[in-house]
Protein backbone atom coordinates (compact mmCIF):
# COMPACT_ATOMS: atom_id res chain seq x y z
CA UNK A 1 0.00 0.00 0.00
CA UNK A 2 2.89 2.45 0.84
CA UNK A 3 3.34 5.92 -0.86
CA UNK A 4 4.52 8.91 0.01
CA UNK A 5 4.52 11.71 -2.30
CA UNK A 6 5.08 15.43 -2.95
CA UNK A 7 2.19 17.32 -4.77
CA UNK A 8 4.13 18.74 -7.85
CA UNK A 9 3.78 22.40 -6.20
CA UNK A 10 5.88 20.82 -3.61
CA UNK A 11 3.23 22.38 -0.68
CA UNK A 12 1.21 18.79 0.17
CA UNK A 13 2.51 15.53 1.02
CA UNK A 14 0.76 12.70 0.36
CA UNK A 15 0.79 8.96 1.98
CA UNK A 16 -0.91 5.92 3.38
CA UNK A 17 -1.89 5.01 6.78
CA UNK A 18 -3.66 2.43 9.13
CA UNK A 19 -6.84 3.81 10.39
CA UNK A 20 -7.15 4.25 13.54
CA UNK A 21 -9.85 2.08 16.00
CA UNK A 22 -10.92 3.44 19.20
CA UNK A 23 -8.80 1.71 22.36
CA UNK A 24 -10.66 -0.35 24.36
CA UNK A 25 -11.04 1.17 27.96
CA UNK A 26 -7.73 0.18 30.79
CA UNK A 27 -8.34 -1.94 33.04
CA UNK A 28 -10.28 -0.85 36.39
CA UNK A 29 -7.82 0.85 38.51
CA UNK A 30 -10.19 0.48 41.54
CA UNK A 31 -9.62 -3.26 43.14
CA UNK A 32 -13.25 -3.28 44.51
CA UNK A 33 -15.75 -6.06 43.29
CA UNK A 34 -18.27 -4.86 40.79
CA UNK A 35 -16.63 -1.50 40.10
CA UNK A 36 -16.13 -0.17 37.11
CA UNK A 37 -15.59 2.71 34.19
CA UNK A 38 -17.98 5.41 34.08
CA UNK A 39 -20.29 4.43 30.97
CA UNK A 40 -18.49 5.36 27.65
CA UNK A 41 -19.67 8.78 25.65
CA UNK A 42 -20.25 6.27 22.41
CA UNK A 43 -22.54 3.87 23.51
CA UNK A 44 -21.78 2.20 19.74
CA UNK A 45 -18.33 1.38 21.02
CA UNK A 46 -19.50 -0.91 23.79
CA UNK A 47 -19.11 -4.31 23.56
CA UNK A 48 -16.59 -4.32 20.39
CA UNK A 49 -13.17 -4.85 22.59
CA UNK A 50 -13.15 -8.36 21.39
CA UNK A 51 -14.42 -8.03 17.41
CA UNK A 52 -12.35 -9.86 15.01
CA UNK A 53 -10.93 -7.29 12.51
CA UNK A 54 -9.36 -9.43 9.05
CA UNK A 55 -6.22 -8.12 7.96
CA UNK A 56 -4.47 -8.45 4.87
CA UNK A 57 -2.15 -11.57 5.85
CA UNK A 58 1.93 -12.48 5.46
CA UNK A 59 3.81 -9.79 6.80
CA UNK A 60 0.77 -7.35 6.46
CA UNK A 61 -0.81 -8.58 9.85
CA UNK A 62 -0.82 -4.77 10.83
CA UNK A 63 -2.61 -3.49 8.10
CA UNK A 64 -6.19 -3.57 8.04
CA UNK A 65 -7.94 -0.48 6.65
CA UNK A 66 -5.92 1.69 4.86
CA UNK A 67 -6.47 5.39 3.95
CA UNK A 68 -4.61 8.01 2.03
CA UNK A 69 -3.91 11.32 4.09
CA UNK A 70 -2.92 14.49 3.03
CA UNK A 71 -0.37 17.14 4.40
CA UNK A 72 -0.67 20.50 3.62
CA UNK A 73 2.28 22.67 4.86
CA UNK A 74 0.45 25.85 3.55
CA UNK A 75 -2.38 25.86 5.78
CA UNK A 76 -0.93 23.02 8.45
CA UNK A 77 -3.61 20.69 8.41
CA UNK A 78 -3.58 17.46 8.27
CA UNK A 79 -6.64 15.51 6.43
CA UNK A 80 -8.09 11.82 5.26
CA UNK A 81 -8.95 11.80 1.72
CA UNK A 82 -12.93 11.12 1.05
CA UNK A 83 -14.40 9.55 -1.52
CA UNK A 84 -12.63 6.35 -1.79
CA UNK A 85 -15.57 3.14 -2.59
CA UNK A 86 -16.31 1.40 0.75
CA UNK A 87 -15.65 -1.90 -0.76
CA UNK A 88 -11.88 -0.46 -1.65
CA UNK A 89 -8.47 -0.67 0.43
CA UNK A 90 -6.72 2.43 -1.10
CA UNK A 91 -2.48 2.20 -1.77
CA UNK A 92 0.20 2.92 -4.38
CA UNK A 93 -0.94 6.52 -4.91
CA UNK A 94 0.10 9.59 -6.56
CA UNK A 95 -0.98 13.20 -7.61
CA UNK A 96 -2.47 14.40 -11.19
CA UNK A 97 -0.23 16.78 -13.33
CA UNK A 98 -2.56 19.46 -12.01
CA UNK A 99 -2.52 18.62 -8.18
CA UNK A 100 -6.37 18.82 -8.65
CA UNK A 101 -6.48 14.90 -7.40
CA UNK A 102 -4.95 12.10 -7.05
CA UNK A 103 -4.60 8.19 -8.94
CA UNK A 104 -4.42 5.26 -6.78
CA UNK A 105 -4.85 1.66 -6.61
CA UNK A 106 -8.04 0.07 -4.91
CA UNK A 107 -7.91 -3.16 -3.47
CA UNK A 108 -10.89 -4.78 -3.33
CA UNK A 109 -11.64 -6.71 0.30
CA UNK A 110 -15.26 -7.88 -0.16
CA UNK A 111 -16.21 -10.25 1.20
CA UNK A 112 -13.47 -10.79 2.77
CA UNK A 113 -9.37 -10.02 2.60
CA UNK A 114 -7.21 -12.76 1.03
CA UNK A 115 -3.55 -12.16 1.57
CA UNK A 116 -1.79 -9.90 -0.68
CA UNK A 117 2.33 -10.76 0.10
CA UNK A 118 3.72 -12.21 -3.61
CA UNK A 119 0.32 -12.12 -4.86
CA UNK A 120 -0.18 -10.38 -8.18
CA UNK A 121 -3.64 -12.07 -8.79
CA UNK A 122 -5.72 -10.12 -6.56
CA UNK A 123 -8.52 -8.04 -7.85
CA UNK A 124 -7.26 -4.28 -7.46
CA UNK A 125 -8.93 -1.64 -10.17
CA UNK A 126 -6.90 1.76 -10.07
CA UNK A 127 -9.30 5.37 -9.70
CA UNK A 128 -8.57 8.92 -9.85
CA UNK A 129 -9.86 10.85 -7.41
CA UNK A 130 -10.25 14.43 -8.37
CA UNK A 131 -10.77 15.15 -4.29
CA UNK A 132 -14.16 14.51 -4.97
CA UNK A 133 -16.52 10.77 -6.19
CA UNK A 134 -13.71 8.90 -7.09
CA UNK A 135 -13.76 7.65 -11.42
CA UNK A 136 -12.54 4.27 -12.36
CA UNK A 137 -9.66 4.70 -14.63
CA UNK A 138 -8.79 0.61 -15.23
CA UNK A 139 -11.19 -2.30 -15.90
CA UNK A 140 -13.26 -3.57 -12.73
CA UNK A 141 -12.15 -6.70 -12.95
CA UNK A 142 -8.09 -6.40 -13.47
CA UNK A 143 -5.50 -6.61 -11.60
CA UNK A 144 -3.43 -3.48 -11.82
CA UNK A 145 -0.46 -1.88 -9.66
CA UNK A 146 2.63 0.46 -9.57
CA UNK A 147 1.09 3.09 -11.59
CA UNK A 148 4.08 5.74 -12.81
CA UNK A 149 3.62 9.14 -13.74
CA UNK A 150 5.96 10.22 -17.05
CA UNK A 151 8.05 13.43 -16.32
CA UNK A 152 5.66 15.37 -18.44
CA UNK A 153 2.73 13.94 -16.85
CA UNK A 154 1.18 12.74 -20.28
CA UNK A 155 1.25 9.12 -19.79
CA UNK A 156 0.68 6.60 -17.20
CA UNK A 157 2.20 3.44 -16.80
CA UNK A 158 1.22 0.69 -14.75
CA UNK A 159 1.49 -2.84 -14.32
CA UNK A 160 -2.17 -4.89 -15.45
CA UNK A 161 -2.29 -8.70 -14.34
CA UNK A 162 -5.62 -11.24 -14.39
CA UNK A 163 -7.75 -12.28 -11.44
CA UNK A 164 -7.60 -15.40 -9.93
CA UNK A 165 -5.10 -17.83 -11.40
CA UNK A 166 -1.57 -18.63 -10.31
CA UNK A 167 -0.54 -16.28 -7.75
CA UNK A 168 2.70 -14.73 -9.68
CA UNK A 169 1.90 -14.86 -13.24
CA UNK A 170 3.00 -12.85 -16.35
CA UNK A 171 2.17 -9.44 -16.70
CA UNK A 172 1.28 -6.57 -19.34
CA UNK A 173 2.78 -3.15 -19.30
CA UNK A 174 0.23 -0.86 -20.08
CA UNK A 175 0.45 2.92 -20.47
CA UNK A 176 -2.78 5.47 -20.57
CA UNK A 177 -2.99 9.03 -22.28
CA UNK A 178 -3.79 10.94 -19.20
CA UNK A 179 -5.82 13.71 -21.76
CA UNK A 180 -8.09 10.88 -23.27
CA UNK A 181 -7.74 7.64 -21.00
CA UNK A 182 -7.06 5.83 -24.05
CA UNK A 183 -5.48 2.56 -22.74
CA UNK A 184 -2.39 0.79 -24.88
CA UNK A 185 -0.44 -2.46 -24.52
CA UNK A 186 3.54 -1.48 -24.49
CA UNK A 187 4.48 -5.25 -24.29
CA UNK A 188 1.84 -8.25 -23.91
CA UNK A 189 2.46 -11.51 -21.76
CA UNK A 190 3.97 -14.19 -23.53
CA UNK A 191 1.41 -16.90 -24.04
CA UNK A 192 3.75 -19.31 -25.38
CA UNK A 193 7.34 -21.24 -24.83
CA UNK A 194 9.78 -18.83 -25.77
CA UNK A 195 13.19 -19.72 -27.67
CA UNK A 196 16.15 -18.85 -25.49
CA UNK A 197 17.21 -15.67 -27.05
CA UNK A 198 13.27 -14.13 -27.14
CA UNK A 199 11.11 -12.28 -24.47
CA UNK A 200 9.23 -14.41 -22.51
CA UNK A 201 7.60 -12.27 -20.80
CA UNK A 202 6.90 -9.76 -17.80
CA UNK A 203 7.16 -10.89 -14.20
CA UNK A 204 7.98 -7.99 -12.24
CA UNK A 205 6.14 -7.71 -9.04
CA UNK A 206 6.18 -3.77 -8.94
CA UNK A 207 7.84 -0.78 -11.00
CA UNK A 208 11.06 0.92 -9.83
CA UNK A 209 9.62 3.86 -8.36
CA UNK A 210 11.52 6.21 -11.09
CA UNK A 211 11.83 3.97 -14.17
CA UNK A 212 10.58 7.11 -16.81
CA UNK A 213 13.57 8.20 -19.52
CA UNK A 214 13.69 12.12 -19.43
CA UNK A 215 11.61 11.98 -22.97
CA UNK A 216 8.79 10.53 -21.23
CA UNK A 217 8.24 8.05 -24.08
CA UNK A 218 10.57 5.18 -22.74
CA UNK A 219 10.88 3.40 -19.51
CA UNK A 220 13.17 0.58 -18.23
CA UNK A 221 12.43 -2.12 -15.42
CA UNK A 222 13.77 -5.58 -14.34
CA UNK A 223 11.89 -8.90 -14.94
CA UNK A 224 13.22 -12.50 -14.95
CA UNK A 225 13.81 -14.68 -18.55
CA UNK A 226 14.65 -17.96 -17.57
CA UNK A 227 17.32 -17.88 -14.76
CA UNK A 228 18.23 -14.56 -15.29
CA UNK A 229 16.77 -11.29 -14.26
CA UNK A 230 17.67 -8.77 -16.98
CA UNK A 231 16.98 -4.74 -17.57
CA UNK A 232 14.42 -3.91 -20.48
CA UNK A 233 13.14 -0.93 -21.86
CA UNK A 234 10.50 -2.24 -23.98
CA UNK A 235 11.37 -3.99 -26.71
CA UNK A 236 15.06 -4.25 -26.01
CA UNK A 237 17.23 -5.44 -23.26
CA UNK A 238 19.34 -3.00 -21.69
CA UNK A 239 21.78 -5.29 -19.52
CA UNK A 240 24.56 -6.37 -21.28
CA UNK A 241 23.81 -9.33 -23.74
CA UNK A 242 26.89 -11.45 -22.69
CA UNK A 243 26.48 -10.75 -18.87
CA UNK A 244 26.42 -13.62 -16.51
CA UNK A 245 24.92 -11.52 -13.67
CA UNK A 246 21.28 -10.50 -12.39
CA UNK A 247 20.36 -6.52 -13.04
CA UNK A 248 17.98 -4.89 -10.68
CA UNK A 249 17.14 -1.11 -11.57
CA UNK A 250 17.68 0.91 -8.43
CA UNK A 251 16.71 4.38 -9.75
CA UNK A 252 16.59 6.29 -13.15
CA UNK A 253 16.47 10.07 -13.05
CA UNK A 254 17.39 12.63 -15.91
CA UNK A 255 18.60 9.82 -17.77
CA UNK A 256 21.05 8.60 -15.48
CA UNK A 257 20.53 4.90 -14.84
CA UNK A 258 21.62 3.63 -11.33
CA UNK A 259 21.79 -0.19 -11.13
CA UNK A 260 22.98 -3.51 -9.22
CA UNK A 261 24.27 -6.59 -10.81
CA UNK A 262 25.12 -9.81 -9.04
CA UNK A 263 26.19 -13.70 -9.53
CA UNK A 264 26.24 -16.29 -7.79
CA UNK A 265 29.56 -15.66 -6.67
CA UNK A 266 29.90 -12.27 -7.16
CA UNK A 267 28.22 -10.24 -4.32
CA UNK A 268 26.32 -7.20 -5.93
CA UNK A 269 27.98 -4.17 -7.22
CA UNK A 270 26.39 -0.88 -8.08
CA UNK A 271 26.97 0.63 -11.23
CA UNK A 272 25.54 3.43 -13.70
CA UNK A 273 24.87 4.80 -17.42
CA UNK A 274 23.80 7.36 -18.94
CA UNK A 275 20.80 6.21 -21.11
CA UNK A 276 20.92 7.55 -24.77
CA UNK A 277 19.01 9.27 -27.03
CA UNK A 278 15.73 6.73 -28.57
CA UNK A 279 16.81 4.29 -31.09
CA UNK A 280 20.65 4.11 -29.64
CA UNK A 281 20.29 2.55 -26.82
CA UNK A 282 23.06 -0.30 -27.50
CA UNK A 283 25.17 -0.76 -26.12
CA UNK A 284 24.97 1.20 -22.96
CA UNK A 285 28.66 1.74 -21.02
CA UNK A 286 27.98 0.85 -17.89
CA UNK A 287 30.62 2.05 -14.83
CA UNK A 288 31.31 0.40 -11.36
CA UNK A 289 30.85 3.21 -8.75
CA UNK A 290 31.35 0.37 -6.18
CA UNK A 291 32.62 -2.98 -7.57
CA UNK A 292 33.01 -6.08 -4.94
CA UNK A 293 35.38 -8.77 -5.61
CA UNK A 294 34.55 -12.42 -6.88
CA UNK A 295 34.56 -14.87 -3.88
CA UNK A 296 36.63 -17.70 -3.62
CA UNK A 297 36.19 -21.17 -3.72
CA UNK A 298 32.82 -20.70 -6.38
CA UNK A 299 31.85 -21.91 -9.27
CA UNK A 300 28.93 -22.20 -10.90
CA UNK A 301 26.92 -22.91 -14.21
CA UNK A 302 23.53 -23.53 -15.97
CA UNK A 303 22.26 -26.76 -16.76
CA UNK A 304 19.80 -27.10 -19.39
CA UNK A 305 17.52 -30.14 -18.71
CA UNK A 306 14.91 -31.28 -20.87
CA UNK A 307 12.18 -33.29 -19.70
CA UNK A 308 9.84 -36.16 -21.29
CA UNK A 309 7.11 -35.17 -23.32
CA UNK A 310 4.17 -36.38 -21.18
CA UNK A 311 1.58 -36.33 -24.37
CA UNK A 312 -0.98 -33.85 -22.77
CA UNK A 313 -1.28 -30.78 -21.26
CA UNK A 314 0.14 -27.28 -22.68
CA UNK A 315 2.96 -27.24 -24.99
CA UNK A 316 5.46 -26.19 -21.86
CA UNK A 317 5.24 -29.60 -20.47
CA UNK A 318 7.98 -30.74 -22.81
CA UNK A 319 9.72 -27.33 -22.70
CA UNK A 320 13.55 -27.61 -21.49
CA UNK A 321 13.97 -26.20 -17.53
CA UNK A 322 16.61 -25.15 -15.91
CA UNK A 323 18.91 -25.19 -12.81
CA UNK A 324 21.87 -23.72 -11.28
CA UNK A 325 24.81 -25.48 -10.03
CA UNK A 326 27.58 -23.70 -7.70
CA UNK A 327 30.10 -26.05 -6.88
CA UNK A 328 33.74 -25.36 -4.69
CA UNK A 329 36.46 -24.85 -6.95
CA UNK A 330 38.66 -26.11 -3.70
CA UNK A 331 38.39 -29.84 -2.61
CA UNK A 332 38.55 -33.06 -4.23
CA UNK A 333 35.97 -34.51 -6.30
CA UNK A 334 33.15 -36.03 -5.95
CA UNK A 335 31.40 -33.35 -3.93
CA UNK A 336 27.88 -33.50 -1.68
CA UNK A 337 25.21 -32.11 -3.24
CA UNK A 338 22.75 -30.16 -1.77
CA UNK A 339 19.60 -30.07 -3.63
CA UNK A 340 17.11 -26.54 -3.28
CA UNK A 341 13.53 -26.50 -5.14
CA UNK A 342 12.60 -23.05 -4.62
CA UNK A 343 9.01 -22.23 -2.89
CA UNK A 344 10.02 -18.02 -2.28
CA UNK A 345 9.25 -15.36 -4.24
CA UNK A 346 12.27 -12.98 -4.64
CA UNK A 347 15.40 -14.91 -3.29
CA UNK A 348 16.82 -11.36 -3.04
CA UNK A 349 19.74 -12.11 -0.56
CA UNK A 350 19.12 -15.64 1.12
CA UNK A 351 20.03 -16.63 4.40
CA UNK A 352 22.47 -13.51 5.31
CA UNK A 353 21.01 -10.30 5.31
CA UNK A 354 22.68 -8.03 2.82
CA UNK A 355 22.73 -4.25 2.67
CA UNK A 356 23.09 -2.71 -1.21
CA UNK A 357 22.00 0.69 -2.13
CA UNK A 358 20.72 1.31 1.47
CA UNK A 359 18.01 -1.58 1.26
CA UNK A 360 17.94 -4.70 3.30
CA UNK A 361 17.32 -7.79 1.34
CA UNK A 362 15.70 -10.48 3.00
CA UNK A 363 16.67 -14.42 2.73
CA UNK A 364 13.20 -15.18 1.39
CA UNK A 365 9.55 -13.49 1.37
CA UNK A 366 6.54 -15.76 1.25
CA UNK A 367 5.47 -17.40 -1.95
CA UNK A 368 4.69 -20.69 -3.69
CA UNK A 369 6.18 -22.82 -7.15
CA UNK A 370 5.71 -19.56 -9.21
CA UNK A 371 8.80 -18.23 -8.59
CA UNK A 372 12.56 -18.41 -9.82
CA UNK A 373 16.02 -19.02 -8.59
CA UNK A 374 17.95 -16.43 -10.86
CA UNK A 375 21.50 -16.51 -11.14
CA UNK A 376 21.92 -13.76 -8.70
CA UNK A 377 24.41 -13.58 -5.25
CA UNK A 378 22.89 -15.77 -2.47
CA UNK A 379 25.37 -15.61 -0.03
CA UNK A 380 24.24 -19.16 2.17
CA UNK A 381 24.91 -20.71 -1.08
CA UNK A 382 28.01 -19.55 -1.65
CA UNK A 383 29.04 -20.38 1.75
CA UNK A 384 27.38 -23.78 1.68
CA UNK A 385 30.00 -24.27 -1.38
CA UNK A 386 32.97 -22.73 0.90
CA UNK A 387 32.06 -25.84 3.03
CA UNK A 388 32.55 -28.41 0.68
CA UNK A 389 29.00 -29.17 -0.77
CA UNK A 390 27.76 -28.10 -4.49
CA UNK A 391 24.72 -26.81 -4.80
CA UNK A 392 21.91 -27.76 -7.36
CA UNK A 393 18.94 -24.70 -8.00
CA UNK A 394 15.86 -25.97 -9.54
CA UNK A 395 14.08 -24.14 -11.43
CA UNK A 396 11.39 -26.27 -12.16
CA UNK A 397 8.24 -26.35 -14.89
CA UNK A 398 6.15 -23.45 -13.49
CA UNK A 399 8.74 -21.19 -12.27
CA UNK A 400 8.42 -17.66 -13.20
CA UNK A 401 10.63 -16.53 -16.86
CA UNK A 402 10.02 -19.26 -18.86
CA UNK A 403 6.34 -18.13 -20.83
CA UNK A 404 2.72 -17.97 -19.42
CA UNK A 405 2.37 -21.40 -20.61
CA UNK A 406 5.35 -22.87 -18.45
CA UNK A 407 2.96 -21.53 -15.27
CA UNK A 408 -0.05 -22.61 -16.08
CA UNK A 409 1.54 -26.16 -16.97
CA UNK A 410 1.89 -26.68 -12.90
CA UNK A 411 -2.10 -26.30 -12.33
CA UNK A 412 -3.44 -30.02 -11.20
CA UNK A 413 0.06 -30.73 -11.67
CA UNK A 414 0.97 -29.93 -7.92
CA UNK A 415 2.91 -32.53 -6.14
CA UNK A 416 3.77 -34.27 -9.88
CA UNK A 417 5.34 -32.11 -12.23
CA UNK A 418 7.39 -30.16 -9.91
CA UNK A 419 8.69 -33.15 -8.11
CA UNK A 420 9.43 -35.26 -11.31
CA UNK A 421 11.26 -32.08 -12.94
CA UNK A 422 13.24 -32.06 -9.30
CA UNK A 423 13.97 -35.43 -9.58
CA UNK A 424 15.25 -35.14 -13.21
CA UNK A 425 17.85 -32.21 -12.94
CA UNK A 426 19.16 -34.24 -9.81
CA UNK A 427 19.52 -37.24 -12.00
CA UNK A 428 21.18 -35.24 -14.72
CA UNK A 429 23.27 -33.34 -12.45
CA UNK A 430 24.55 -36.29 -10.60
CA UNK A 431 24.85 -37.67 -14.67
CA UNK A 432 27.09 -35.06 -15.83
CA UNK A 433 29.00 -33.25 -12.73
CA UNK A 434 31.50 -34.92 -10.48
CA UNK A 435 29.15 -35.25 -7.38
CA UNK A 436 28.52 -37.84 -5.26
CA UNK A 437 25.91 -39.93 -5.42
CA UNK A 438 25.98 -41.58 -1.75
CA UNK A 439 25.68 -37.96 0.08
CA UNK A 440 22.71 -35.86 -1.51
CA UNK A 441 20.59 -33.57 1.15
CA UNK A 442 17.45 -31.30 0.38
CA UNK A 443 17.50 -27.50 1.20
CA UNK A 444 14.02 -25.92 0.78
CA UNK A 445 11.27 -23.45 2.01
CA UNK A 446 7.33 -23.70 1.48
CA UNK A 447 6.24 -25.02 -1.70
CA UNK A 448 9.84 -26.14 -2.43
CA UNK A 449 9.94 -28.55 0.85
CA UNK A 450 6.57 -29.74 -0.28
CA UNK A 451 8.94 -30.56 -3.11
CA UNK A 452 11.37 -32.43 -0.78
CA UNK A 453 9.22 -34.82 1.10
CA UNK A 454 7.69 -36.04 -1.96
CA UNK A 455 11.08 -36.78 -2.59
CA UNK A 456 11.78 -38.31 0.86
CA UNK A 457 8.97 -40.48 0.73
CA UNK A 458 9.46 -41.54 -3.26
CA UNK A 459 13.09 -42.43 -2.66
CA UNK A 460 13.45 -43.06 1.02
CA UNK A 461 17.30 -43.71 1.04
CA UNK A 462 18.44 -41.62 -1.17
CA UNK A 463 18.96 -38.62 0.66
CA UNK A 464 21.38 -38.29 3.53
CA UNK A 465 19.75 -35.32 5.46
CA UNK A 466 16.96 -32.84 4.85
CA UNK A 467 16.54 -28.86 6.46
CA UNK A 468 13.15 -27.27 5.13
CA UNK A 469 11.77 -24.04 6.41
CA UNK A 470 7.89 -23.37 6.88
CA UNK A 471 6.57 -26.62 5.05
CA UNK A 472 4.12 -27.04 3.36
CA UNK A 473 2.89 -30.68 4.06
CA UNK A 474 -0.89 -31.11 4.55
CA UNK A 475 -3.05 -29.61 2.25
CA UNK A 476 -6.49 -29.63 3.22
CA UNK A 477 -5.34 -29.04 6.80
CA UNK A 478 -3.90 -24.95 5.24
CA UNK A 479 -8.02 -24.19 3.82
CA UNK A 480 -8.86 -22.94 7.33
CA UNK A 481 -5.13 -21.66 8.41
CA UNK A 482 -3.87 -19.96 5.42
CA UNK A 483 -4.38 -16.23 4.03
CA UNK A 484 -4.68 -17.91 1.04
CA UNK A 485 -6.71 -20.28 0.63
CA UNK A 486 -7.68 -19.68 -3.14
CA UNK A 487 -4.31 -21.45 -3.95
CA UNK A 488 -5.20 -24.56 -1.92
CA UNK A 489 -8.21 -24.96 -4.87
CA UNK A 490 -6.01 -23.65 -7.86
CA UNK A 491 -2.91 -25.45 -7.93
CA UNK A 492 -4.82 -28.44 -8.15
CA UNK A 493 -6.91 -27.00 -10.70
CA UNK A 494 -10.02 -26.90 -9.01
CA UNK A 495 -12.18 -23.56 -9.08
CA UNK A 496 -12.23 -21.16 -6.23
CA UNK A 497 -14.85 -18.70 -4.68
CA UNK A 498 -15.16 -17.02 -1.49
CA UNK A 499 -17.79 -19.03 -0.43
CA UNK A 500 -16.49 -22.46 -1.64
CA UNK A 501 -16.36 -25.35 1.27
CA UNK A 502 -14.74 -28.04 -0.19
CA UNK A 503 -17.07 -31.95 -0.75
CA UNK A 504 -15.34 -35.14 0.74
CA UNK A 505 -13.65 -35.87 -2.46
CA UNK A 506 -11.69 -32.89 -3.15
CA UNK A 507 -10.67 -33.02 0.54
CA UNK A 508 -9.42 -36.69 -0.01
CA UNK A 509 -7.48 -34.81 -3.62
CA UNK A 510 -5.74 -32.60 -1.79
CA UNK A 511 -4.79 -35.33 0.86
CA UNK A 512 -3.67 -37.96 -1.93
CA UNK A 513 -1.39 -34.61 -2.89
CA UNK A 514 0.04 -33.85 0.75
CA UNK A 515 3.18 -35.42 1.79
CA UNK A 516 1.97 -36.41 5.26
CA UNK A 517 -0.17 -39.21 3.72
CA UNK A 518 3.08 -40.70 2.64
CA UNK A 519 5.06 -40.03 6.03
CA UNK A 520 5.43 -43.22 6.72
CA UNK A 521 8.03 -44.05 3.81
CA UNK A 522 10.72 -41.44 4.89
CA UNK A 523 13.36 -41.96 6.46
CA UNK A 524 15.63 -39.21 6.25
CA UNK A 525 16.51 -37.29 9.06
CA UNK A 526 14.87 -34.22 9.06
CA UNK A 527 15.51 -30.42 10.43
CA UNK A 528 12.30 -28.21 10.81
CA UNK A 529 12.41 -24.75 10.75
CA UNK A 530 9.00 -22.54 11.39
CA UNK A 531 7.92 -18.99 12.43
CA UNK A 532 5.42 -19.13 15.17
CA UNK A 533 3.83 -16.05 13.35
CA UNK A 534 3.81 -17.61 10.22
CA UNK A 535 0.24 -16.96 8.62
CA UNK A 536 0.45 -18.25 5.03
CA UNK A 537 2.00 -21.56 6.39
CA UNK A 538 0.29 -22.66 9.78
CA UNK A 539 3.37 -23.64 11.72
CA UNK A 540 1.23 -26.32 12.45
CA UNK A 541 1.92 -28.34 9.52
CA UNK A 542 5.82 -28.64 10.64
CA UNK A 543 4.41 -30.01 14.22
CA UNK A 544 2.24 -32.46 12.63
CA UNK A 545 5.15 -33.60 10.39
CA UNK A 546 7.35 -33.84 13.60
CA UNK A 547 5.52 -36.08 15.69
CA UNK A 548 4.90 -38.03 12.90
CA UNK A 549 8.41 -38.71 12.49
CA UNK A 550 9.58 -39.48 15.69
CA UNK A 551 6.90 -41.64 16.40
CA UNK A 552 8.41 -43.72 13.91
CA UNK A 553 11.87 -43.23 15.17
CA UNK A 554 12.89 -40.89 11.97
CA UNK A 555 15.81 -38.73 13.45
CA UNK A 556 13.65 -35.08 13.46
CA UNK A 557 14.70 -31.95 15.20
CA UNK A 558 12.04 -28.99 15.43
CA UNK A 559 13.45 -25.12 15.28
CA UNK A 560 10.66 -22.64 16.04
CA UNK A 561 10.82 -19.33 15.89
CA UNK A 562 8.61 -17.01 18.26
CA UNK A 563 8.74 -14.05 16.48
CA UNK A 564 9.08 -15.24 12.57
CA UNK A 565 6.88 -15.46 9.87
CA UNK A 566 7.04 -17.01 6.78
CA UNK A 567 10.25 -16.15 5.32
CA UNK A 568 12.14 -16.74 8.87
CA UNK A 569 13.35 -13.12 8.22
CA UNK A 570 15.71 -10.89 10.23
CA UNK A 571 19.35 -11.36 10.65
CA UNK A 572 19.55 -13.08 14.18
CA UNK A 573 16.70 -15.59 12.50
CA UNK A 574 18.35 -15.86 8.90
CA UNK A 575 21.85 -16.53 10.43
CA UNK A 576 20.64 -18.85 13.16
CA UNK A 577 18.84 -20.70 10.93
CA UNK A 578 21.55 -21.03 8.39
CA UNK A 579 24.09 -21.91 11.36
CA UNK A 580 21.86 -25.01 11.93
CA UNK A 581 21.11 -26.11 8.50
CA UNK A 582 24.72 -26.15 7.95
CA UNK A 583 25.70 -28.06 11.08
CA UNK A 584 23.12 -31.04 9.89
CA UNK A 585 24.42 -31.27 6.62
CA UNK A 586 27.60 -31.58 8.14
CA UNK A 587 26.67 -33.91 10.87
CA UNK A 588 24.71 -36.05 8.45
CA UNK A 589 26.99 -36.28 5.34
CA UNK A 590 29.84 -37.87 7.25
CA UNK A 591 31.84 -34.02 6.09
Amino acid sequence: FACLAWSHSETRLLYVAEKSRPKPQPPCPWDVPGAAWPAAEDEDEEGKQFVYHKDWGEALSTRSVPVLCILDLQGLSLSVLKGVPEHLSPGQALWSPDDHGVVFVGWWHKPFRLGLNACSNRRRPWDADPLLPTELLSAEEGSVCSPRLSPDGQRLLYLEGAVGGPHRQCLRLRVVSWASWAPGTAVPPSQCPAPLAAFAGLYAEALPPRCWAADSRRAVLGTPQRSRTQLWSPTRVLSPGSSERCWELLTLQWDLLVASCSAPHHPPSLVVTVLPPAGQELPLGWVPVEDTPTVPGVTWKTLTIQPPCSGHGPAAQGEPLEALLLSPSDGTPPHPLVVCPHGECRDSGDTLAVLVAAQVMPMFTPGGPHAVFDARWRPSMAALCQLGFAVLLVNYRGSLGFGQASISSLLSRVGEQDVADTQLAVEQALHREPLDPHRLALLAGSHGAFIALHLLAREPERYQACALRSPVSNLPALLGTSDIPDWRYTSLGLPYSFERVPCAEEVATMLLRSPIAQAAQVQTPVLLCVGARDRRVSPTQALELYRVLRARGVPARLLWYPEGGHALAGVETEADVFKNCAHWFLQHLGQ
